[in-house]
């Protein structure tokens, strides 16, 4: 199942990781650990965010999703179900 993470960080903590140089080692390591098929940043709501599109194959995969974002950056982590277009397509023709 294709599943939206987006993990909202703690700004102290994004800020002890950019002052200490580690915040592009620490989310080339959550990336690499994740794999997912696309990954946006940016400022939502005042706060850094990170958006990723990831396929979870299983419900046992979340605890794992998260970690990253909660042990490093105290981040708030949400993670919704999605679609992409063909997926939309496929669910709308099961309304008939």
């Amino acid at each position: 199942m294709r599943v939206l993470l987006k993990a909202t960080m703690d700004t102290e903590r994004a800020n002890e990781a950019i002052r200490s140089g580690k915040m592009p080692e620490l989310m080339k390591e959550a990336l690499d650990h994740l794999k997912p098929e696309a990954a946006y940043f940016g400022a939502l709501g005042g706060r850094r965010t990170a958006l990723l599109f990831l396929d979870m194959r299983d419900s046992s995969e979340l605890p794992a999703m998260g970690e990253p974002f909660f042990t490093q950056f105290d981040a708030e982590v949400e993670v919704s179900p999605i679609m992409n277009g063909e997926d939309l397509r496929k669910g709308l023709s099961q309304l008939r």
